[in-house]
C-alpha cells in the first residue's frame, strides 16, 4: 500500500472518531424536573419528570438532569455515575431557581396534650424500611452523655426542636425542663483520661474504678480511667510514696471546660489531702499534667480521686423539646410549640436517613450544584464505618458538589468518607483497631486512581451535629474551597471525637482552601496522615470551647499557610512535619506530643503506608506568621528540631528559644477584630511600621527542608515545587522580603480590608 493509501485510511479513521465524538455530544441529553412534571412523561422540558429519582435512573454518563423550582421531598440514590471528567453525569437547578429538596415530610393532625405540648401517632408504615424514631445514634468513639439520641428530628417552620431525654420533659412548660441532659445540671463530660504521676512513687499495688467507668491501659504504663465525670471517682490501692513525697501530678485530658480534681484518703468520704484543677485540654486524648499538693510526705496509701465539674453546659439556645415513643404498630411524637397551633403551621419530621447518598461504592463523575438540601437522619460518622451525609459520595470519585446549600443533618453534612462492611464500629475506640480499618481499605480499592478527587466549594454548610464535611479515607487527593461553614456541633447534647467543621482522616496531598468557619466546636481537625495536605487562605473565628486547627498524629509534610486564626485556641498541636507560614495566630497555641500511637505515613502522593511512628514533637517551620496569643514558647522543650524564623510576637506573645531573630513588640496590640457590614466582612487590624523592618524569607521547598519521619519534603500535589507566592487575598509576596503574616502589607496605623 502507498502513502496515500495508507494516508487515505488514517484520515477516514480521523473522521470516523470525530464522528464518535460529536455523536456523543450531540446524543447527550438534558432531562428535566418539575413539581408539576409527571414521572410518566419522557423528561424533556415540555413533558419533565416529577420526581429527581426518575430522572436519576435514566440519565447515562454525559447527561444533565436539570431540577425546577419547588420543594422535593424525595431521597436521591444516583445508581449510576459517568465515566470521567469530563463524561459526567450533572445533578443542577436551573438558573435562577430555588430548588429545595429535603428529607423530611409535613405532619398535620396534632392534638393538644397539656401547656404548649402536642401529639401525633403516625402508623410505622408511614417511615417505610427505615424510622429515624427508633434509630438510635452510637458508634466508634460516640458518647452518649448518659442517654438516648435519635436520628428522628422535628422541625417548626424550618428550624428544630431538642429532642428530650425522657418524656416528662417534653410534657412540661416550654424552658422548664432541662435541655435533654441526663442527671440535670450536674452531668457533663469532662475528663477523658486521669492517671496520677506520684512524686517518689514506689508502685501502686492495684486499681478499682467505680462501677460504669470504662478502664483501659494507659499507653506509659499503669492503668488508668477510660472517661471520667461529675462525681464519678477513681481509687489506686497501696500506692506506695518515697519519703519527702509533697506532690501528686494528675495527667488528664479534658473535653470541655475542665474541673476540680479531690485526692481523698482511702475512700470518697477519707480525709480530703488536696485538690487539683483540671483545664480544658482540646481533646480526649490530649494529656496535660496538673499538680496538687497532698499534705503527707510518705508511707503507703490509699488514695480515692473524685471529679468536680466546672459546669458550663451545653450551648442550647432554644428551649422547646420533642419525644418519641415507638411499638409495633406506631410512633408517637410529643413536641413543644410555643403559643402555636401546629396545624396552622409547617411541621416537619426527619423520614429519610439521607438526601443525596449512593446505595453502593465506586459511583464516580457526579456533579451536584445549586440546591438547597435539608433535614437527613443522618447517623454518627466515624472513621471506622461507612460515613453516610446528608449529602455523602460513597466511597467513590470524581464528585463536584458545588453552591449548594446544606443544613440540618442530626450529624453529618457533607460525607467524603469510607465505605461500610462488617467491622463497622468494632473497632473498640482503639488506634489498633484504625490501623486495620486502613490496612482493609487498601484491600479495597483505596488508591490514587480509585477513591477521591472531589472537590466541595462554594457551599453553605450549618447546622450539623457532629460534622460540617467529614471524611474517613475517602476525601484523599480533593479540595475543599471557599465554603462558609457554621453552627456545628453548638448544641453539645452529645459527644465524642469526630466534631468539627471540617474533619478529615488521610487528606493526602488535599487542598483546604478559602474557608470561612465560625460558630462551630472547633474548626478543621486533622486527624491521621496529613500528608502533603494544605491549608491555605482560610478564615476560623468564633470556634470553641476547642480550636480553630487540630493537627493529630500527623507525620507531615503539610502546610499551614495564610489563614486567620482567631478564636481563643488557634492550635492544638499533636503532630510533627508541619510547615506553618504566614498565618496570624490570635489565640493559644498548644504542643502535646503523642506518644502512645504509631500511625501511618506514606510514600509520595501515595495512598501506600510506608511506615508507623509515634508523634515525638518537633520538627515544625514557623515562618513568617503574626502572633497575638501566647507565641511558640510551648515549643522551647521540643523532643525534635524546630526552624522559626521571620515571626512577629505582639500583645505579650512569646517566642521560642529556637527562634531565629525575633520581632518582639509585647505592648502593642494589633487590636483583631472583624466588621460586618452589607458589602461583606472587613478584618480591622492595627498595623505598626516596624512590622515591614522585620527580615523575612521568601518561603519555597528548598527553604522548608525534609521532614524527618517521612523524609519528604513540601511539594505540591503534582510534585512540584511549592511557593508562598501570594498573601490571603491572591496578591504577589514580595520575593526579596515578603510581609509577615497573612497580608501583603506596607501601611502603618489601621487597616480594613475586605476578606469574605
Amino acid at each position: 500500500m502507498n502513502h496515500r493509501g495508507m494516508n487515505t485510511i488514517v484520515g477516514l479513521a480521523g473522521s470516523l472518531v470525530l464522528l464518535v465524538g460529536l455523536a456523543q455530544v450531540v446524543f447527550a441529553e438534558e432531562y428535566h424536573v418539575s413539581v408539576e412534571g409527571n414521572d410518566s412523561h419522557d423528561g424533556t422540558a415540555a413533558k419533565p419528570f416529577k420526581t429527581i429519582s426518575i430522572a436519576a435512573k435514566v440519565a447515562q454518563p454525559g447527561d444533565t438532569i436539570t431540577v425546577h423550582e419547588g420543594t422535593y421531598r424525595e431521597r436521591i440514590v444516583p445508581p449510576r455515575g459517568g465515566e470521567s471528567d469530563s463524561k459526567r453525569i450533572v445533578y443542577q437547578a436551573a438558573a435562577g431557581e430555588k430548588v429545595v429538596i429535603k428529607g423530611s415530610e409535613v405532619v398535620k393532625g396534632w392534638e393538644k396534650v397539656q401547656n404548649d405540648t402536642w401529639k401525633v401517632t403516625l402508623p410505622n408504615s408511614f417511615f417505610g424500611a427505615f424510622n429515624p424514631y427508633n434509630d438510635v445514634i452510637k458508634g466508634d468513639w460516640f458518647d452518649p452523655r448518659g442517654r438516648v439520641h435519635h436520628t428522628g428530628a422535628v422541625y417548626l417552620n424550618g428550624h428544630w426542636l431538642i429532642e428530650a431525654a425522657k418524656l416528662e420533659d417534653a410534657l412540661a412548660p416550654v424552658g422548664q425542663a432541662s435541655p435533654g441532659i441526663a442527671g440535670g445540671e450536674d452531668y457533663l463530660l469532662n475528663v477523658a483520661w486521669i492517671k496520677p504521676e506520684l512524686t517518689g512513687r514506689v508502685a501502686a499495688d492495684s486499681f478499682t474504678a467505680q462501677q460504669g467507668i470504662q478502664t483501659a491501659d494507659c499507653s506509659e504504663g499503669g492503668k488508668c480511667i477510660g472517661w471520667i465525670n461529675h462525681g464519678d471517682w477513681v481509687r489506686y490501692d497501696k500506692v506506695n510514696f518515697g519519703p519527702g513525697a509533697e506532690q501528686v501530678e494528675i495527667r488528664a485530658a479534658s473535653v470541655t471546660e475542665g474541673g476540680i480534681i479531690e485526692i481523698h484518703l482511702n475512700s470518697t468520704d477519707g480525709p480530703l489531702l488536696g485538690t487539683c484543677s483540671v483545664a480544658h485540654t482540646g481533646d480526649w486524648q490530649s494529656w496535660s499534667s496538673f499538680r496538687a499538693m497532698i499534705k503527707f510526705t510518705s508511707g503507703v496509701h490509699n488514695l480515692c480521686l473524685v471529679f468536680k465539674a466546672r459546669q458550663s453546659g451545653p450551648m442550647v439556645t432554644d428551649s422547646a423539646q420533642w419525644f418519641a415513643q415507638t411499638d409495633a404498630a406506631n410512633t408517637t411524637i410529643w413536641a413543644q410549640f410555643t403559643g402555636v397551633n401546629p396545624n396552622d403551621a409547617e411541621v416537619e419530621i426527619n423520614v429519610r436517613r439521607t438526601v443525596f447518598y449512593p446505595d453502593k461504592p465506586f459511583v464516580n463523575f457526579l456533579t451536584i450544584r445549586g440546591f438547597t438540601m435539608l433535614h437527613a437522619a443522618t447517623p454518627w460518622a466515624p472513621p471506622t464505618a461507612e460515613q453516610p451525609g446528608l449529602i455523602g459520595t460513597h466511597w467513590s470519585k470524581g464528585w463536584i458538589i458545588e453552591n449548594n446549600d446544606i443544613r440540618y443533618s442530626t450529624c453529618v453534612g457533607v460525607a467524603l468518607g469510607k465505605y461500610g462492611d462488617q467491622y463497622d464500629n468494632t473497632s473498640q475506640n482503639s488506634a489498633e483497631g484504625y490501623v486495620e480499618t486502613i490496612n482493609r481499605g487498601l484491600k479495597n480499592g483505596w488508591n490514587k486512581e480509585t477513591i477521591g478527587h472531589h472537590i466541595v466549594r462554594n457551599n453553605q454548610i450549618s447546622n450539623c451535629e457532629q460534622a460540617g464535611v467529614v471524611g474517613s479515607l475517602g476525601a484523599v487527593f480533593s479540595t475543599i474551597t471557599n465554603n462558609e461553614i457554621h453552627d456545628i456541633h453548638i448544641r453539645r447534647l452529645f459527644s465524642g471525637a469526630e466534631m468539627a467543621g471540617i474533619k478529615i482522616h488521610a487528606a493526602i496531598d488535599t487542598e483546604i482552601r478559602g474557608n470561612h468557619i465560625y460558630r462551630t466546636c472547633r474548626g478543621i481537625w486533622l486527624d491521621w496522615m496529613a500528608q502533603g495536605t494544605r491549608v491555605t487562605g482560610n478564615l476560623l473565628h468564633d470556634n470553641g470551647p476547642a480550636e480553630d486547627l487540630f493537627v493529630e498524629v500527623d507525620h507531615g509534610p503539610f502546610v499551614v499557610d495564610n489563614n486567620f486564626l482567631l478564636s481563643g485556641t488557634s492550635l492544638l498541636d499533636m503532630s510533627e512535619g508541619g510547615a506553618f507560614v504566614h498565618n496570624l495566630f490570635a489565640g493559644r497555641i498548644r504542643p502535646v506530643p503523642e506518644l502512645g500511637r504509631e500511625t501511618p505515613f506514606h510514600k509520595p502522593h501515595s495512598t501506600e503506608v510506608a511506615g508507623l511512628k509515634n508523634i515525638r514533637g518537633g520538627d515544625h517551620r514557623y515562618v513568617n506568621n503574626i502572633f497575638a496569643g501566647e507565641g511558640l514558647a510551648a515549643y522551647d522543650k521540643a523532643a525534635q528540631p524546630m526552624y522559626m524564623t521571620g515571626n512577629i510576637f505582639l500583645k505579650g506573645a512569646k517566642p521560642s528559644v529556637h527562634e531565629n531573630e525575633p520581632l518582639v513588640m509585647a505592648e502593642f496590640d494589633p487590636v483583631v477584630r472583624l466588621v460586618k457590614e452589607d458589602k461583606g466582612i472587613l478584618l480591622s487590624v492595627k498595623l505598626d511600621g516596624a512590622f515591614w523592618k522585620q527580615t523575612t524569607p521568601f518561603v519555597t521547598t528548598d527553604l522548608l527542608g525534609k521532614t524527618r519521619v517521612s523524609g519528604l519534603d513540601f511539594r505540591r500535589p503534582d510534585d512540584s515545587i511549592l511557593e508562598i507566592d501570594t498573601d490571603y487575598l491572591g496578591k504577589k509576596r514580595n520575593r526579596s522580603n515578603p510581609s509577615a503574616g497573612p497580608l501583603e502589607e506596607s501601611a502603618a496605623g489601621e487597616l480594613r480590608i475586605k476578606i469574605r
